[in-house]
């Protein structure tokens, strides 16, 4: 193991960690490093097939606790994982060192290989009002596809193939290491047939022998209200076939949704800056207000300020799973070009303002003005 990487350190996850860690981990690596996101990109490639070597060994109970061992044990051969020699016979005393953690070899429960066709991950780019609302985009996409004239056997006919007599069809055979502990025992692909459990003695000739043809995919995609940037859908069965005669991999529809003009996001909510006028955040009045749907009146109470924020329950995002809110940020519109005629009646208006406001400016001046010295002040 000196030459391999630390499992727990590719997939940046502690020793102890849960399973679920392992694979929220495992899932965010792939979404990162997968090489449909990275076209002729060789450490991309190289660190896509790390982590889902990684994510083999520690996902699986029997292989982590074997990896654990050899981790705790270099050089005792605790095998699974470096590749073992041939070999029967034993020392005598530790026979099967690992009989409590691989049980049942030619008689119980056996490891099973996952022989299931690679995932596929693609970006779709959505614009906000389709995200919000939900909508239906057609996908096309090229993958491997089970070929039709062999079913995904790689035989012609789908019948042109024969058991292997090395494992017996059963795609797996035990591989044995004698160490100075005693015998220690794995289960690994039959090399001869790669796993399959069968050989093909005629190629089918439309495939030829792969399994799989290339084409294009077409279907409609619904995508659910309240998509967002980074949400993703998961199709079972439309990615990539398998070369092995197994399951299809899944698409994995990643979401990219473009900013809106006027709605920002938050979750479910929505914000809206909202222009008010200056006389009617003074004396009161209604304004129009954007929705996803529509526009609607609302009541802004006179002497609004700026900065406040009024909050509309029920007018966010709408979803399966709850509804979200709208809040509106008032901004006050002050007038920056005033007739003669509009300047007057306001310096006419000027002496009927209330004191007490004034005298709360003037305090506010005077604060300013100790705080940093009249000389400062006036600057």
């Amino acid at each position: 193991m000196a030459d391999k990487k630390n499992y727990y350190e590719v997939l940046g996850v502690s020793k102890n960690a849960t399973e679920e860690e392992i694979k929220a981990a495992y899932k965010k690596l792939v979404k990162q490093y997968h090489p449909d996101l990275h076209p002729n990109d060789k450490l991309a490639a190289e660190k896509f097939k790390e982590i889902n070597e990684a994510n083999e060994v520690l996902s699986d109970k029997q292989k982590r606790a074997a990896y654990d061992y050899e981790q705790e044990h270099p050089g005792m051969g605790a095998g699974g994982f470096g590749g073992f020699g041939g070999g029967t016979g034993g020392f005598g005393g530790f026979e099967d060192i690992f009989g409590s953690i691989f049980q049942g070899f030619g008689g119980g429960a056996s490891m099973q290989r996952d022989t299931s066709g690679e995932d596929i991950q693609i970006e779709m780019r959505l614009s906000f009002m389709d995200a919000a609302k939900g909508c239906a985009k057609e996908i096309a996409y090229s993958r491997n596809e089970p070929c039709p004239a062999c079913k995904g056997t790689g035989a012609k006919g789908g019948t042109a193939f024969k058991t292997c007599t090395k494992c017996g069809g059963k795609g797996q055979v035990r591989f044995t290491q004698e160490t100075m502990f005693g015998r220690t025992i794995r289960v690994g692909a039959c090399p001869d047939c790669g796993g399959r459990g069968k050989i093909v003695t005629e190629k089918c000739p439309d495939c030829k022998g792969k399994g799989y043809v290339r084409r294009e995919t077409k279907f409609t995609l619904n995508v659910p209200a309240g998509a967002d940037t980074n949400s993703y859908i998961r199709k079972r069965g439309y990615g990539q076939a398998s070369p092995e005669g197994g399951e299809p991999g899944d698409l994995i529809v990643v979401f990219r949704v473009e900013p809106h003009k006027i709605f920002q996001r938050k979750n479910y909510d929505l914000y809206v800056d909202l222009p008010v006028p200056f006389l009617t955040a003074t004396l009161g009045g209604t304004v129009k207000v954007p929705d996803l749907d529509d526009a609607f009146d609302y009541t802004i109470p006179e002497g609004t300020q700026s900065g406040t924020t009024f909050t509309v329950r029920g007018k966010g995002i709408k979803t399966r799973n709850g509804v979200g809110n709208l809040y509106l940020r008032v901004f006050v519109e002050v007038p920056t070009k005033l007739t003669k005629e509009q300047k007057k009646a306001l310096e006419d208006a000027r002496g009927a303002f209330d004191l007490k406001q004034y005298d709360k400016a003037k305090r506010y001046a005077d604060n300013l003005s100790a705080l940093y010295g009249k000389e400062a002040y006036k600057k």
